[in-house]
């Protein structure tokens, strides 16, 4: 179990620590929902939470199987609803490998950040499509 602290430090601040390692984070409302935009917003760490799993997993996997993937980038979109209530509708993905397109692990490490904890804790009504690019 880890534990994270949230103090409200007003104007629609947060700041956040997490428990382990006393790393700290702030948070902002966005723009447009009142806030300034000066941090990430909650749902923003969301869609960062996609990206780093999906990165994570890969790279746990890729380890395992003497892969080097330093130099993906993943890149998510968060989309909102336009009607009540206010939520995520969309995170599409796009990650960007640098392993050649014919490489005998895609199918392994395309399944893998698909199968990301975070992927499997956000519920279905939340689209997220996810593109893969091999560029080795």
């Amino acid at each position: 179990m880890v534990k994270v602290d949230v103090i409200y430090t007003g104007d629609l601040h947060c700041n956040a620590e997490h428990g382990p390692s006393q790393s700290k984070i702030s948070t902002d409302a966005p723009t447009d929902n009142k806030g300034k935009g000066e941090a990430f917003s909650p749902t923003d760490l969301v869609a960062t939470a996609l990206a780093t799993c999906m990165s994570t997993t890969m790279g746990i996997k890729a380890q395992e199987l003497g892969v080097d993937l330093r130099g993906m980038t993943v890149s998510v979109h968060k989309e909102m609803s336009k009607d009540a209530p206010r939520r995520i509708v969309a995170l599409p993905s796009e990650v960007h490998i640098p392993l050649p397109a014919d490489s005998p692990h895609r199918e392994v490490l395309e399944q893998t950040a698909l199968n990301c904890p975070v992927h499997k804790s956000l519920p279905e009504e939340i689209d997220r499509p996810t593109k893969f690019f091999w560029e080795g």
